[in-house]
Formats: C-alpha cells, structure tokens, sequence
C-alpha cells in the first residue's frame, strides 16, 4: 500500500506494457548474436543458446518479481525488505543503468538512421529530450508509442528467419577450442546485451490490477506475466534461429560478420533477402531493417526513461529523496531511520 493514500493511474495493460519491456528486450537480439560471433566465431552457438536459456531463466524470475512486488521497485524494493542501505545503493545502480541504457541507444538509433558523425551528439541528446516530454503524459502514451514500435520488429524478424530457413545447416558450425575461461568471458561479454529487463519491475505500479484486486491490495502478477512470457518467447527463439542464420553463412563469410557485428540484422536481411528477391530488393530490405531496428533502439530509450520514472517515484514516496523545504530553495535531506548512517540535521 503506498503511503498517504496516493496512487500513480494504473492504466497500462499488459499490452502496453509488454511492448514497453520489448523496446528495452527486444533489441538484445540485435547485439548478443553479432557479439557472439566476434568472441567465439563459427563455435559461438552454444554460447548463444545459453544466453537463450539464462534469457528464458530471467524472465521467469521478473514473473515472480512482479507478483510480489505490485507496487514497483523492482531490486529496490526487494532489497529494502533486507537493508534500507542496500536498497538505496541499488537504486542508484538501476539509475546508472537506464541512463546508459537510454544514451547508448539513442545513439545507435542515429547510427542508424545514417546521422552524420558530427551531429550524432546533438540529435541523441535532442531525441532523448522528446521521449522525455512524450512520457511526461505517463506510460500509458509512451505505452502506446511502444506498441506502434514494436510491431514492425517482430515483422522484420519473422520476416529475416523465414527468407532464411532453405538455407539454415549446422555444417558450417566448430567446436570450440577456447579455454573453459575464455568460454566464460565470451558469454559474459555477450549477456550484458541482456542489461535493461529489469525496467518492467518497474512498471508494476502502473500496471492494471488483476481482477478481484484494489489498490489497498494490489495484485498484477497476471498483467505481468502476459506482458512478460510473450516477450520471453519472442526474445528467445528469435535470437536462437537469427543466430543459427547467421552460422549457416558459409565460413568466407567471417571477416564480413566480424565487420558488421553491430548490425547484423541489417546484414542477415540483406544477404537472404538478395538470394529470395535480388540484389537490389535485398538492400532495401536491409535499409528497412535498419530503420526498423533504428525505430526499436528509440523504444528502447522511452523503456528505459519509463522505469526510470518510476523508480524515482518510488525513491520519493519512500523519502529517499532529497526535497524542497517549502518555502524555501534551501534542499532539505528526509529524516532517515533504522539502518542509515547517517540523521539529517534537518529532522
């Protein structure tokens, strides 16, 4: 129950709020594949089918992470339940990640979109500055634009894996040669694609309430697996086959993936999309692609500043911010209690 009566509108369903959580998940796909091959070459599919399986594995777990925690929060408010400490430094944590979250990926969108070097700067700072006003109207709009965003995604992916299917071998594919702790470097380099999930724990203080609940009880673990377990499904058995795709180019093909590893959507759609349709239809179809993904990158940045949101409110309610005093421009610190080192001398 949040304190003082005060409620956020819970007026994202499960639909907004899948899509909100593909914009941030979504985009995984798009890295973990390509960072894959740089480690570990033609031998990199376990490691991708591992992160496929820890992919799976997490999104189970935020399941249970909502259902317990209908409020928000996320690893916030399940570390509160242990140490105040440990729950504030985990928020500032999250902060760093969906600050970076949301900077890398605008920048790669303008990437994307072929912005010129020298104006990238300016364009992802101006682009982040929109996502911003669009959510100051709440999730529910930026919910909606997520929607628009994540459709074209799943077409183009679908799309990339059935002109790719004639083609799909495992001849193709190594046995890895590597040390057990190089293995394990490589899979962690690629897991950190994965970095950006924890945003929808984050939505469950907006989320429409299961039925027979309220919100001096509220219950959201059934809104949020049907935004989670579709996004799982999606996330999963997209990367395993576009990774499979990508391993059943022919082995001259290395040092080209090696060179696009950052937009390995846009190459797999190009190459198969020119043995279906022709050169000339496979890239445009990459051109698409990359706009597309581009479009994804921006979803992902509104993901991100949409969590964001919402772990601040949380941080607030809590009185884990610093205020105003009223009456004053003076900041004045909450009083804190319990296991905080430190009393404000404004208590």
């Amino acid at each position: 129950m949040e304190s003082g009566g005060t409620h956020r509108p819970r007026n994202v369903g499960w639909a907004r709020a899948a899509a909100l959580l593909y914009g941030d998940w979504g985009t995984s796909k798009a890295y973990v594949i390509g960072l894959a091959f740089v480690a570990a070459g033609y031998s990199s599919f376990p490691i991708i089918l591992a992160v496929c399986a820890l992919t799976g594995l997490v999104g189970y777990n935020y399941i249970v992470v909502c259902r317990h925690f209908p409020d928000g929060g996320g690893v916030y408010s399940a570390a509160r339940e242990q140490s105040r400490v440990l729950a504030v430094l985990g928020s500032l944590l999250l902060l760093a990640d969906f600050i970076v979250t949301a900077a890398m990926s605008c920048w790669d969108a303008m990437s994307y979109f072929g912005v010129p070097p020298n104006y990238i700067k300016i364009t992802t700072v101006g682009f982040i500055g929109v996502v911003g006003c669009i959510n100051f109207y709440g999730p529910k709009h930026s919910g909606s634009l997520a929607v628009l965003l994540a459709f074209p995604t799943v077409f183009v992916v679908v799309s990339i894996i059935a002109l790719s299917a004639p083609n799909l071998t495992l001849q193709h594919l190594e046995t890895s040669h590597l040390p057990i702790g190089k293995q394990w470097t490589a899979f962690v380099g690629v897991i950190l694609a994965l970095s950006g999930v924890e945003a929808i724990a984050n939505l469950t203080g907006v989320m429409v309430l299961d039925r027979g609940s309220n919100t001096d009880a509220p219950k959201v673990g059934r809104t949020a697996a049907k935004s989670i377990i579709p996004v799982a499904i999606e996330v999963v058995l997209g990367t395993a086959l576009l990774g499979w795709a990508m391993l059943s180019l022919p082995q001259d093909f290395a040092p080209m993936l090696k060179e696009r590893y950052a937009d390995m959507l846009r190459f797999l759609g190009e190459h198969y999309g020119s043995l279906a349709w022709g050169e000339s239809v496979g890239k445009i179809f990459g051109a698409v692609i990359g706009l597309v993904v581009g479009l994804l990158l921006l979803s992902a940045v509104n993901t991100a500043v949409a969590a964001m949101i919402g772990l601040v409110y949380m941080l607030a309610r809590d009185k884990e911010c610093r205020r105003f005093s009223r009456g004053s421009t003076r900041m004045a610190s909450p009083c804190f209690h319990g296991d905080w080192p430190l009393a404000s001398p404004y208590c």
